[in-house]
């Protein structure tokens, strides 16, 4: 039987309880010198921190893209319907579509989408095949990898204007090397300033030797990543080395070689800085016959030495809608990709 006190010391602590609430919740909290209402606020807290602290840790990244990418790409939209002048920012009239259709009328405007298409290609297709083959041989083990690493990137940290001014000097018309070298073959030298395809191959090879390392590392890292058992299996059925790479190393890299045709096809389309240091006095014309005056150039030129800020900004969206075409063609491509492997 139970003693008269131990009846009413159980009840009064079943009276302190709360209803729903265990029965050793209350008399824990007030062990621990906490009020219940004060437990339960804290849970409700970190409920509360667990669900809003990852949207307060990627709110900077929105804040700054909208601010710097967002904005003005709608400001552009904006400009690109109005005629505005960089000297009259204040004046502007309604354009409505005036301005696009101007591109399309222009000579200038389809020389320019012809010329980013021509040093795209030709800077692109030698480059990632370079990239390849660097890897290719990276990818075995070499005395001092780390250190050959570091050099196929150095000419990704190099500044465009100090790799410019060399590849100009490199290209003068008087006593640039690449003349000599020709002139020792019994080549005549080439005005590589004013020639149409002369000029295009050099800004070419800028960019090539640019980011032909960088594209290199990331065929490396692709490469290491490709199971060794493949490799093995291939040695056993009697593959070479050469047939190892076609059959075994390129089929495994075909994401990562559509990863890199699609961005640099985007580094081609916004060729900027290469072109413009190239051609020194004329460079925002690209040459004084506009043969290598890129879509990034008209756009600089028409913005900011005419001053035509409405045509400028509908070529900037020229080359955003370039940009989309390349990202559903990179999608298409990708989902065949998926299904054939």
């Amino acid at each position: 039987m139970t003693s008269p006190d131990k009846a009413l010391a159980h009840s009064a602590s079943s009276v302190e309880a709360a209803p729903g609430t265990p029965p050793g919740a209350a008399r824990g909290a007030r062990d621990r010198g906490t009020p219940a209402g004060t437990d339960s606020w804290r849970s409700r807290l970190y409920r509360w921190d667990m669900k809003a602290s990852p949207y307060a840790f990627v709110a900077p990244f929105f804040v700054l893209f909208g601010a710097f990418t967002l904005v003005p790409l709608l400001y552009t939209a904006w400009y690109s319907l109005h005629d505005v002048q960089l000297s009259a920012l204040d004046h502007q009239t309604w354009a409505g579509l005036d301005n696009y259709q101007n591109l399309l009328s222009s000579d200038f405007f389809w020389n320019a989408l012809t010329n980013t298409f021509t040093i795209g290609l030709i800077s692109t297709v030698p480059q990632l095949m370079a990239a390849i083959w660097l890897a290719h041989l990276l990818n075995y083990k070499l005395r001092g990898s780390t250190v050959w690493r570091v050099v196929m990137l150095t000419p990704y940290a190099t500044s465009v204007a100090a790799a410019t001014l060399v590849f100009t000097l490199l290209y003068s018309w008087d006593g640039g090397m690449v003349n000599w070298v020709l002139h020792f073959f019994g080549v005549d030298p080439v005005n590589w300033r004013e020639s149409d395809w002369g000029s295009q191959f050099a800004v070419s090879s800028i960019v090539i030797w640019r980011w032909t390392g960088y594209n290199a590392l990331i065929y490396l890292a692709a490469m290491q990543a490709i199971p060794a058992d493949l490799y093995e299996s291939a040695a056993i059925d009697g593959a070479n080395r050469w047939q190892q790479f076609r059959h075994v190393t390129i089929p495994q890299l075909r994401p990562t070689i559509l990863f890199t045709i699609v961005v640099s096809t985007i580094g081609a389309t916004q060729l900027f800085g290469e072109p413009l240091l190239f051609g020194g006095v004329s460079g925002s014309k690209g040459g004084s016959e506009h043969q290598y005056q890129t879509l990034g150039l008209y756009m600089y030129d028409q913005g900011w030495i005419i001053g035509n800020l409405g045509k400028a900004s509908a070529i900037a969206w020229s080359m955003f809608l370039v940009l989309l075409i390349v990202a559903a063609v990179n999608l298409l491509l990708t989902r065949r990709l998926r299904k054939s492997l």
